[in-house]
C-alpha cells in the first residue's frame, strides 16, 4: 500500500487506473472530471463488469475492500466519491 497520499494524488491515480484497467481508449486523465458520474451513459458509460474491475484495483492498490453492493453504489459514483473513500479508509 502506498504511503499516505493527498486527495489530488489519489484522484490522478484513480483516473490513470481507470484508463489502464478498463482499456478506455482515446481518453486521458484530464478528460475525466472529478465529479463525473462514471456509470452514466453521459459520463464514461461504464457497466457492472467495469465495477468489478474497479473493486479489484481498489483492493490491490489501496487495500480497500468493498463487499456490500449497496456500499459500492455509494462509493463508485465518481472520482471524487472514490478518492474521498480511499483517503478516509486506506
Amino acid at each position: 500500500m502506498p504511503e499516505k497520499q493527498t486527495l489530488e494524488e489519489i484522484r490522478e491515480r484513480l483516473k490513470e487506473e481507470l484508463i489502464e484497467n478498463l482499456s478506455l481508449e482515446d481518453i486521458e486523465p484530464k478528460d475525466i472530471t472529478n465529479d463525473e458520474i462514471i456509470f452514466d451513459e453521459n459520463g464514461l458509460g461504464l457497466d457492472s463488469l467495469d465495477a468489478v474491475e474497479i473493486v479489484v484495483f481498489l483492493q490491490r492498490i489501496w487495500g480497500i475492500e468493498i463487499k456490500d453492493m449497496e456500499q459500492s453504489r455509494e462509493i463508485l459514483v465518481s472520482i471524487d466519491t472514490m478518492a474521498n473513500y480511499i483517503l478516509e479508509n486506506a
